[in-house]
């Protein structure tokens, strides 16, 4: 493959990452301002969390679930610690899917487990691939680059 087609194809891959990212950072940051804004609902719910979050005070889950969700978006929007990111959100998403919206089937408008499904289905290649070219990821995996760490980022 010649260079200009490789650095065509990192651009694409990258343009369409930098899409997922976009869009669950989006979703994820709404999620949070919702909970900022409104009532700790978890008390009604906490005997359904699984282990250990069950543990947790439910203050403190929801100030956890609230804090991820208001700032692991940001990091995604700059593409900065994006496998951690998208990790930290894909527990976030099966926690709720397994507390909230596993026993209500699948159908979004019962309250069902589809969107949590789709989310965590676009966390995937982000966890898998990174975030692509077009993030700080990228920008200090070049610049650091006999850094072997930073590519786990």
């Amino acid at each position: 493959m010649d260079k200009q087609k490789c650095y065509f194809q990192a651009v694409s891959t990258g343009t369409g990452l930098l899409g997922l990212r976009l869009f669950l950072a989006w979703e994820f940051f709404e999620s949070g301002m919702e909970k900022l804004n409104g009532e700790n609902w978890f008390m009604e719910v906490q005997d359904s969390f699984p282990f250990p979050f069950n543990l947790l005070p439910t203050d403190l889950s929801w100030l956890l679930a609230m804090s991820a969700e208001l700032l692991l978006p940001i990091f995604l929007v700059l593409g900065l610690a994006t496998r951690f990111s998208t990790l930290s959100l894909a527990i976030l998403t099966a926690v709720a899917w397994y507390t909230v919206h596993a026993g209500a089937g699948y159908n979004v408008c019962s309250n069902g487990y589809k969107m949590a499904l789709i989310y965590l289905v676009a966390l995937l290649p982000l966890f898998t691939q990174g975030a692509g070219m077009l993030s700080l990821d990228s920008l200090l995996q070049r610049k650091f680059s006999t850094k072997n760490w930073l590519k786990f980022l």
